[in-house]
């Protein structure tokens, strides 16, 4: 194919992509999803059009600057970045114009200029060392032996078989297993050393020699190998001005000493072996995904704990590595984080051994005849550990983790060298599931403190719906929140919103493990685009509700909800030594009287609290605003997680009683309020049932009363023992801290947050 006809080909597919991000035309939305996805596979298949396809979407990133067409940028910029990771032979000055387009971008409000700021700082690395993105991404998701980079990064998949089909279940495991049987430990480190020779030599590499080479080493060869390639990117890397030539004679050196010199001058010299040599296509590895059906309330945290089990990497202190293995063990107490002595306090009390020994001519035995040794150890615990607020980094700046540019250190020597990317698949419900255990985690952080300082935890999430339902009756009930996330995001609702059709159609294929049905697996390229380049999250307030049944035995439960409670009148009513007596005078109804206590939200925020009884058939507290709620009645999106704009829209079915000359008659009438706290009593003999998350398995029968406020941080009598170490300005900042609870909020992982 002449290259005019190739560059007329990209074009149609790049002006494809841009008009499935404009149009809202039902042809262009049933395909949402594949053009981008075959813009890929293209380049993938052949390596050559890679040049040509960044020129292209550079310069249409450009004109969307000049005419300010915002919506399309940050798409086509994630787009971009994907091909450069890939692809070899990339001309010098195209990746200057990318990363002075990123520089630009920074005067943009948020989330350009995060978008743009993730990527320029990889841009500015790949730039000078090509091929660091990519040897990056491999090590880490597959888990290769490195010590020069040693983070480590793995996908859990999460499918409760309650709620998604087995067929489904079995077609994912399937398509997962067969991707993953080709990438073995061997063709991942051949793939590194591959792309990293190519995308430093360019032409002057024999790519057909070099990976017949490859292909031909025994494992201990193909090993060193891979470790030198790896070291002498890293080194280069490392360094505060890394040099491209000084690069490039690296690597030539490893290139010479496997095809020998004569073979490396050939190529220099563009002889007749290398431009025949047509360069063979370098795939980009999944990365590696463990399948789970969630069946345990326990699970997430157990598979964390699985996931830092090697302790030979870890680099703990003899402290922290003994606090450490208390977390792994959750049958013990918590370690002691000061160690109290038993001796006297004098040294020369101490037996021998007891302690480091002195030599007689050293300045602490000249001058001490009486020291305090061994006795209550110290320990500076900073002030964002103790409120657990470094979990995922700041608001708003939440920056993909596993990288030396990460996250850094949390404590000093103990490195977040994990990345666990949880994905979750499943409707609204489990959403309320990952809700609790991501709460259940966080509690269990502030008791054993084992995966916060060395985990850095993602959520994604993939909405598969039921398959045999109507669209339109399925949406609205349990699909609210992916709704949401594709209205903030629209990259999102093109490339992720769209996958529950083709997760169905995959289920409804007959079961086959030919090498056919893996060819292009469009499923797991998707998820796989997600887990890449999803690297801002949008944070959602976990509402926490407290339950009283009639029965006063029963202790009143605690739980929580993400999405919705829902609260319906049983027909049942109390017994009639019940503690809430039905009111005088109040008429027999559809219903139940309820007292409703509320704090009403104001744009000012000022505490205004509302009383209100009335008589209704059921209530509906909704956590994310619908798609009509765009005016300023309504909770305005914000990519800021502020608690101040965290809101529950109330709808209220009200009964209204009217009297004419026929008799009494009752209509029913919804009221609507937005609140961030409400306490809903029922005053008559009349019972409720709760629904949390719309989840049947979460149903409260026999309720008289419930209260339901933000969620706030976890905390426990662990703080209060460290706080004692701190200084008197940390013990008022916590206190100010405990007087203004932080509430908790779940992050979820979307291209670029919420769009304003």
């Amino acid at each position: 194919m002449e290259s005019s006809d190739v560059e007329l080909d990209l074009e149609r597919s790049v002006q494809a992509v841009l008009r499935e991000l404009s149009a809202q035309a039902p042809a262009l939305q049933s395909n949402q999803g594949m053009w981008r996805w075959s813009l890929h596979k293209k380049v993938e298949r052949d390596p050559s059009k890679s040049p040509a396809l960044v020129h292209i979407l550079l310069r249409e990133l450009e004109k969307a600057e000049s005419e300010d067409l915002r919506h399309v940028i940050i798409p086509l910029l994630h787009t971009l970045m994907y091909v450069l990771t890939k692809a070899t032979g990339i001309a010098e000055e195209l990746y200057r114009r990318t990363y002075a387009f990123c520089m630009r971008l920074l005067t943009l409000p948020a989330p350009y200029c995060t978008v743009a700021l993730d990527c320029a700082v990889r841009l500015k690395t790949e730039t000078a060392v090509p091929g660091t993105l990519y040897q990056r991404l491999v090590i880490a998701e597959q888990n290769l032996p490195s010590e020069l980079y040693p983070y480590q990064e793995r996908v859990f998949l999460f499918v409760d078989p309650e709620l998604v089909s087995p067929s489904v279940c079995s077609a994912l495991l399937l398509e997962i297993q067969a991707a993953q049987e080709q990438q073995t430990p061997e063709a991942c480190m051949r793939h590194v050393v591959s792309h990293a020779l190519q995308a430093a030599l360019g032409e002057a590499c024999h790519a057909g020699a070099l990976q017949r080479k490859l292909q031909a080493s025994p494992r201990h060869a193909l090993e060193r190998i891979f470790h030198a390639v790896v070291a002498a990117v890293e080194q280069m890397a490392s360094e505060p001005s890394p040099s491209r030539e000084g690069h490039l004679e690296r690597l030539e050196e490893i290139y010479c000493s496997l095809l020998g010199p004569a073979a490396a001058a050939r190529g220099r010299c563009g002889g007749h072996d290398a431009l025949q040599d047509r360069p063979p296509s370098i795939p980009l590895p999944s990365p590696y995904i463990t399948f789970h059906l969630w069946t345990d309330e326990e699970q997430l945290w157990k598979e964390l704990v699985l996931f830092l089990r090697p302790r030979s990497q870890m680099r703990l202190s003899a402290d922290l590595e003994a606090l450490d293995l208390q977390g792994l063990l959750p049958d013990r107490e918590l370690a002691r984080v000061s160690v109290l002595s038993t001796d006297s306090g004098i040294e020369r009390d101490l037996p021998l051994g007891a302690d480091e020994l002195l030599t007689p001519s050293s300045p602490e035995m000249e001058h001490g005849g009486l020291q305090r040794k061994g006795g209550m150890k110290k320990r500076a615990w900073p002030l964002d550990l103790l409120m657990l607020g470094g979990w995922d980094g700041p608001p708003g700046l939440h920056r993909r983790t596993g990288r030396p540019d990460g996250d850094g250190e949390l404590l000093p020597g103990v490195s977040r060298l994990h990345t666990a990317r949880v994905l979750v698949l499943g409707d609204d419900r489990m959403l309320g599931r990952l809700a609790q255990a991501y709460h259940s985690l966080r509690k269990r952080e502030t008791q054993k403190f084992c995966l916060t300082p060395r985990l850095s935890l993602q959520l994604y999430y993939i909405p598969v719906l039921a398959a045999k339902k109507p669209a339109a009756s399925r949406q609205p009930e349990l699909g609210e929140l992916a709704a949401f996330l594709g209205r903030a995001d629209p990259w999102y609702q093109n490339t992720v919103n769209t996958l529950c059709p083709a997760i169905h159609k995959l289920a409804e294929m007959p079961p086959s493990l030919g090498s056919s049905r893996t060819v292009d697996p469009f499923i797991l390229d998707v998820i796989t685009y997600y887990v890449r380049m999803g690297t801002q999250p949008i944070y959602f307030q976990i509402y926490t509700v407290k339950i009283f049944f009639g029965d006063l035995s029963q202790d009143p439960p605690e739980d929580i909800f993400l999405t919705e409670l829902t609260v319906k009148i049983q027909d049942s009513k109390l017994p009639k030594d019940g503690f809430s007596p039905r009111r005088k005078g109040v008429a027999e109804g559809p219903g139940a009287e309820l007292s409703i206590c509320y704090q009403k939200a104001l744009l000012s925020h000022r505490a205004q609290e509302v009383t209100v009884s009335l008589r209704a058939t059921g209530l509906v507290l909704k956590a994310l605003p619908g798609s009509d709620t765009e005016g300023p009645t309504h909770c305005p999106p914000t990519a800021a997680p502020l608690p101040d704009h965290t809101c529950l829209n109330v709808s209220v079915t009200e009964v209204v009683k009217t009297s004419n000359l026929a008799g009494r008659s009752f209509s029913v009438v919804t009221n609507t309020f937005r609140t961030a706290n409400i306490r809903i009593q029922s005053q008559d003999q009349r019972l409720l049932t709760l629904l949390l998350d719309k989840d049947s398995r979460r149903t409260f029968r026999d309720v008289v009363r419930f209260e339901v406020a933000p969620c706030p941080e976890p905390c426990s009598g662990t703080q209060k023992s460290k706080a004692l170490w701190l200084s008197s300005h940390q013990q008022k900042e916590m206190e100010r801290t405990r007087a203004m609870p932080k509430p908790l909020l779940m992050p979820i992982n979307t291209f670029s947050g919420i769009v304003q």
